[in-house]
């Protein structure tokens, strides 16, 4: 990523050291998740839909810990890989809107409090900014070179209520309160970066 970007990282001291930890993430380009592995300071397992999981990046996306997803059925096993992670005090990256778009955490899915709140993980939330700003002469897809994008980690907070209750209502109330906690962090990320 510093190859061909320069990216600014603000606030990475945030994350906690140790422990099991989940990163929310916006997302709003094709880098964000590889731009966060990049940059972050603990080794990052995103959870990643299958159709990214295509030729030579199939083995490497495997090989450095990475999740497959496949969002059109219910596949148990990459929800019992993603809370090993956390059992085993790792880092779980997340996009909570499920798919790329806006990346201003408007519509959030279930799954990033049902993790929170069984893995027992506090959320650190991550904005990127600058990755959408404007595309690459050379491909649409991506930034242009050498241009400048941040990677702002907010404060840790938890989900659950404190109760430990994981049933419905109780996942729907984590999702309310993770959603104003993460339009919060963007709405600070972008008054700190000035995007």
């Amino acid at each position: 990523m510093y190859g061909l970007w320069k990216p600014r990282v603000l606030g990475a001291w945030k994350v906690p050291a140790t422990g099991p930890v989940i990163f929310a993430v916006n997302h709003s380009h094709n880098i964000d998740g590889p731009m966060v592995m990049g940059v972050a300071p603990r080794p990052t397992h995103f959870l990643i839909k299958k159709e990214a999981f295509v030729g030579p990046l199939d083995p490497f996306l495997t090989g450095i810990g990475q999740l497959k997803v496949d969002r059109a059925s219910a596949d148990r096993t990459p929800i019992s890989q993603a809370l090993g992670v956390l059992a085993a005090g790792g880092v779980l990256g997340i996009f909570p809107e499920g798919t790329r778009g806006e990346g201003d955490f408007a519509s959030l899915r279930a799954g990033l409090a049902y993790f929170a709140v069984r893995g027992g993980a506090p959320i650190v939330p991550v904005a990127v900014l600058g990755s959408s700003k404007r595309p690459s002469r050379l491909t649409k897809a991506l930034p242009p070179l050498r241009s400048r994008v941040d990677v702002v980690f907010g404060d840790p907070f938890d989900a659950g209520d404190g109760t430990g209750r994981r049933t419905r209502k109780a996942l729907d109330e984590a999702t309310e309160r993770i959603q104003k906690q993460l339009t919060r962090h963007l709405e600070n990320a972008r008054r700190l970066t000035g995007r």
